[in-house]
Order: C-alpha cells, then structure tokens, then sequence
C-alpha cells in the first residue's frame, strides 16, 4: 500500500483534477435521474395486487381511480358540466360520478338516497378520477383552475403529485439549515478553521458523485432521494476526521509532512475501512428485502459510503496536503474542554448506568414489538396543516371516506355478476359498485351502452367492477374488508380473478414488508458480527458491541409505542439497518481504544483514558447525524420522511449514550471474559 499512497501524493495536482471534472460531470447528470414518488411501484412483481395492475393496464388500459375531487355549490346539470371538463384534462383517463351509477334523468326525489349522497349532498358533487401517473402535476394544476379554491383534492393521485413538488424544495431549505450546523460543529471539536472547510468539501464531492452515478440506474424511491444525502453526510463525515486528526499526531511527533501523510493513511485505514464496511453491510441488507425500496435505498446507500471513503483515502489526502501550510496559520485553541472529568464521573456510576440499563432492556423490547403500524401510503399528507391534509378533511367530512377498489372477472356470464355484485353489496362498507350489470342490468344485451361506457366496463377478457368501500385505505377493517372481497370473488371464480386497489396493494405491502423484517435484520447483525469478529479477533467483543447498539435501537423505536404515535413500517424497517451500521462505529472505536489502554493501563484507568481520548470523536460524529436527521424530520412534510429524519436523529443521540455510558460498564465487568476469549491480548494486570 506504501507505493499506492506514494503514488497518490506524487500526482497530487492529477487526482484533484480527476475528482473536480467527475464531480462536474455528476451534477449534470444528478439532473438526468428521475424520482419515484409512488410507493405502490414498490411491491415485489409477483405480489397478487401488482399482478392485478398489470393485468387491468393490458385489459382496460389505464390505472385504477386514484383521486377525489369535490366541488361546492353546484347543481346537478352544473355538476355534468364539470365532470365533461375533468375528462376533457390531458392526463385526465377516466371520471365517474352519479350518472355512472343511476338514471339521473328520473326525479331527485326516486334515486335511492345513499347512492345519492355518495356522490352528491348538500349542493356538493364528488368525482372520482384515474388520473395518469406521467402527468400528474400537470392534470392536477388543470383540476385545481376549474374546481377553484374552494374545491377539495385528495386520493394517492395528489399525494404523489404533491410529494413531487414540495420535496425538492423542501430538500435544497434543510441543506441551507444543516450546512452551517454541520460546518458549526465541527469548528467547536477540531483546532484549525480550516479543516471542516476541507472536511465537508471531501463528503460533498463524494454526495455529488454519489447522486451523479445514481444514472445507472435511471429512477430512484422518493425515500433515498430525500434521506440519502443527508444520511451520507452524517455517516461519512467521521472517517475524515478521524484521518486528519492522526495526520496531525504524527506531525507533532515530527514525521515530515509525506510521511506523516502516509503513516497516518497507514495507521488508519484499517479502522476507516472497518467503519466503512460495517456501515455498507448496514445499508446493504436492505438489498435482500422484496419490498423495492429497499435494495433501491441499499445499494445507493452502500454505494454512496463506498464512495466516501474512496474520497476520504485518496481525495482528503491530496486536500490536506495542498492546504497544510494555511491549515497552521489557521490554527485556533480547542473550544471542547478536556473530558478527563467526565471519565472519571462515567466510571463511577457505571454500576448503576448498568442497572439502570437493564431494568429498561426488556420494557424496551416489548414495546417496540407492540407498535401499532401504517403500511402504505394514505397517511403521509394527513395533516391538517398541509393544503392536502385539509381537502382530503373537507371531503371525507362531507362524503364520507371513500376507496377505491377495482374488481376483475372473466366476462361472458352477466347472471354470475350479478350474484357476485349483489353479494358484495352485502358488505357494509361498500357505498357503491359501478359495473355492467349495476348500470343496465344482467338482461340488457351490450349494444345499447355507448363505446367509451362499455370500454370502461368490459373488455375482450373480462368485466370490471369498480367498488368505492367508505374505509380508510389501511387498518384492520380495511384488510379485513379486502380478505372478504378476495374471498366472495375466489367462491365464483376460483383463481380467475384479479382485485386492484391502494387497500389492496397496502394490504400485500404488509404482507411483504413484515416477512422483510426478521430477514434483514438477522442477516444485518450476523454479518456485522463476522466483520467484529475478525477486526477484533475476539467472540465476546462483538456481542458486547452489538448489545450495547441493539439495544439503543429497541430503546429508539419503543418511544412511538410510549407516546402512541403510529410508525411507517418502512422506516421502522429501514431504521433498524441503518443505525445499526452506522453508530456501530462509535462502539468500535470505543472497544479499539479499550484494549489498547489496557494493555498498559488498569481496567479503571482504561475506561477513564478510553472516556477522555473518544468522546469528542462520538460526539462530533453523532451530533452531526443527530442534526441531520432532526432537521429533515422538523421540516419534511412527507410523515414516512419526517418520521425516518426523527428516528435517526434520535438513534444517534441513543447510541451516543450507550457508548458512553453503558458500554464502559459492560467491558468493566467483562473485562476478564474478553481477554479469554480473544486472540493475542495482553491486558496488564
């Protein structure tokens, strides 16, 4: 490796050259990659509901209804009126409304009141729109400038489009917000104005390069696009530091400046690369999930740290070594006082740091299987402060909730249908079906409906049913109601039917993710084991280690249950990966500390030293990812992305704490199992 980092340094002016234009390059092509903002696109391809979408797409040739718009004060010919208008909307491929269900030609007074009111009460008229997914924003806009202000939007439809608008806005203001924190940080924990300068240039080439490469892959999930270049920030910033810092050490022991370079790139690759991988392997287990979003988030993610530390061993270096001779005229006292007091406090409430630890590890694990959990969608705009939160308010105060739900069957044998539609009318919940044989009736031959009517209902294959159910999109009732429908349809055609829908496609998404769970995680954790187990060559270290941030984990995702908030299972699942491959590192460099004190230090004056000598690194590198994570929890509007910033934030501030307080005791008590149980320690006595 000598000539390697010989090598890099000699060509200092060629590497700065080769990192500046790949960076150029990226940002053009970070423009170039599309962000998925549906989360039902997600699903694995043999999910029963996706299988069901693509079957309706080849049949029917559009998408299921996915929006509601009301309108205030109208009558009924007004109400046509504007329904003619939605369908006229490029982008626009289908609108239902009343006359999809009845005769609206007959008097008012006739129509069977709660078919009525499903779509029309109070001088209020509902639609129900399929709105194409490539045009959106554009058909919303539209829908907007003929409903007026006073109109109400809501549906899957507008929280994609919605999701889309706000969310790069909303990124580029916490960037604005974490930048000058970050930058704030670091000046308190390093002793040169100049290295956070040299710090965030290194991790920002290697974000830029990172959402530059994501071109290979063309689209990315709306969740990595809007976590990802924080969390690479937070997770990376730390290997810089601590290569810098032992460029320092060795310039103060007198080593020439390349030599110092080299000694210190010597000295500290193999802790960077540990960190590295064990983080990598963090954000690589999402891959194995069959929810999409996880190998889309976990092989960006694992890129993007493969990519700072390529910054970090070869970019950092050629930076330090440029700028060295401003680095010492920049030089200013450390702010952070010595935390020799703090070692020694630590030390003397370990035993109780420690009962206090396990008194709350199993209340801990049981509450964060006790959460109560949402798994699609429907909920990530349901705030009333959003413009989304109050229409969709607006409308189901009105209406009533409303979700859609498509059922298709082979066509050919109206009585059948109509046995089958009368059946799920018997479902309390379904309000309405819009199908042949509810709009003309079993005997009515099919001539006598217009095309475009008739191509909505019937195609070469099969019929279709459109059910509006009055459930939210997801919970019990909502699943059981889709268990129920999937039941009936299977008793008349047994495995010939297809049910598509947000209830439905939330519904295998629960199925999906919740088998994720224990998969991932157990891989995660025994792949970190074996990297602990051969960084350290020791059986008991790891287990300690991965106690001490399992159990900041439990402690994180128990809080929601405690305060009775409901998690988005995709960040419960995500969370668990991610804090665990990256505050990891602050255990690491604990324990390595640990055993290199205690081979000529007592166990207590070890924990002290440990204490002293670490704590301003925990800090500095849990403090940014806390701040990140915070802030994009503090102003994402999108709950499944506010929730994850809120998780993370609080995960690293959890581990930091069982760090320092509860992984000293730990290694305290163990002190003798360690040294029997590893390879080659010499602990003095």
């Amino acid at each position: 490796m000598n000539k390697f980092y010989r090598f890099i340094l000699k060509h200092k002016v060629l590497i700065l050259a080769i990192f500046l234009i790949s960076s150029i390059i990226c940002v053009f092509s970070s423009t170039k990659v599309s962000v998925n903002y549906n989360i039902m696109d997600y699903l694995p391809d043999d999910a029963p509901s996706t299988i069901a979408l693509d079957v309706m797409e080849k049949e029917f040739g559009g998408e299921i209804p996915n929006a509601r718009v009301m309108v205030p004060n109208v009558t009924i010919p007004q109400a046509l009126e504007i329904k003619q208008q939605l369908k006229d909307i490029d982008g626009v491929q289908s609108v239902s409304w009343l006359d999809d269900s009845v005769n609206i030609t007959v008097p008012i007074e006739t129509i069977d009141k709660d078919t009525l009111e499903s779509w029309y009460k109070d001088e209020n008229a509902v639609f129900t729109l399929t709105i194409d997914d490539e045009k959106k924003i554009e058909a919303l806009d539209q829908i907007r400038e003929i409903i007026g202000e006073d109109g109400a939007m809501s549906g899957s439809s507008v929280n994609s489009a919605v999701a889309a608008t706000e969310t790069s806005s909303e990124l580029a203001t916490i960037m604005l917000i974490v930048i000058p924190i970050v930058l704030g940080i670091l000046l308190l924990t390093t002793s040169s104005w100049l290295e956070p300068i040299l710090f965030l240039a290194t991790i920002g080439i290697a974000i830029v390069l990172n959402m530059g490469t994501n071109i290979f892959f063309g689209e990315i999930s709306f969740v990595t696009n809007a976590a990802g270049s924080l969390l690479q920030l937070a997770v990376s910033m730390d290997y810089a530091i601590f290569l810098l810092h032992r460029f320092s050490e060795f310039r103060k022991d007198g080593l020439e400046i390349n030599e110092a370079m080299i000694m210190a790139l010597k000295k500290s690759v193999s802790s960077i690369t540990a960190s590295g991988i064990t983080t990598i392997i963090g954000f690589a287990a999402l891959i194995l999930m069959r929810f999409k979003i996880g190998p889309d988030m976990g092989i960006i993610m694992a890129k993007s740290i493969i990519l700072s530390l390529i910054c970090v061993l070869i970019l950092l270096p050629v930076l330090a070594m440029l700028s060295y001779k401003l680095i010492d005229k920049t030089q200013h006292r450390r702010f952070l006082p010595s935390f020799k007091k703090l070692g020694k406090a630590i030390y003397k409430i370990k035993i109780p740091a420690l009962i206090i630890f396990i008194i709350i590890l199993v209340p801990s694990i049981l509450a964060q299987n006790s959460n109560q959990f949402l798994y699609g969608a429907s909920e990530i705009f349901g705030d009333n402060n959003t413009q989304i939160g109050r229409d969709r308010t607006i409308i189901e105060d009105t209406f009533g909730k409303s979700n859609q739900l498509v059922l298709l069957v082979p066509n050919g044998d109206f009585e059948t249908e109509k046995i089958l539609s009368d059946e799920l009318h018997d479902i309390p919940e379904v309000s309405s079906i819009v199908s042949y044989v509810d709009m003309a009736g079993a005997e009515v031959p099919t001539e006598y409906l217009p095309d475009d009517t008739l191509s909505q209902l019937i195609s070469d294959n099969y019929s279709r049913m459109l059910l509006n159910i009055n459930a939210d999109y997801e919970g019990k009732r909502s699943f059981e109601i889709v268990e129920q429908i999937r039941n009936i349809a299977q008793s008349y055609y047994p495995d010939e039917y297809y049910l598509a829908g947000d209830s439905v496609s939330t519904y295998d998404m629960k199925d999906t993710v919740t088998a994720d769970n224990v998969r991932v995680n157990a891989i995660a954790i025994g792949a970190i084991a074996i990297v602990l187990l051969l960084t350290f060559r020791s059986v008991s270290i790891p287990i300690l280690l991965l106690l001490a941030i399992e159990s900041s984990i439990w402690l994180n995702l128990s809080i929601p249950y405690l305060v009775g908030e409901k998690l988005f299972y995709i960040s419960y699942l995500i969370i668990s990966s991610i804090q665990l491959g990256a505050t990891v590192d602050y255990a690491i460099l604990f324990a390595n500390r640990y055993i290199e004190n205690r081979e000529i230090l007592s166990k207590k004056d070890s924990i002290i030293e440990t204490i002293s000598s670490t704590t301003i690194s925990i800090l500095t590198s849990a403090s940014i990812m806390a701040v990140a994570g915070i802030i994009l929890g503090e102003f994402s509007t999108n709950k499944i992305i506010s929730q994850l910033g809120f998780l993370v934030g609080r995960g690293a501030i959890l581990s930091t704490i069982m760090v320092l307080f509860v992984l000293p005791a730990l290694l305290y008590i163990f002190d003798r199992v360690i040294q029997k149980t590893s390879l080659k320690y010499h602990f003095k006595k």
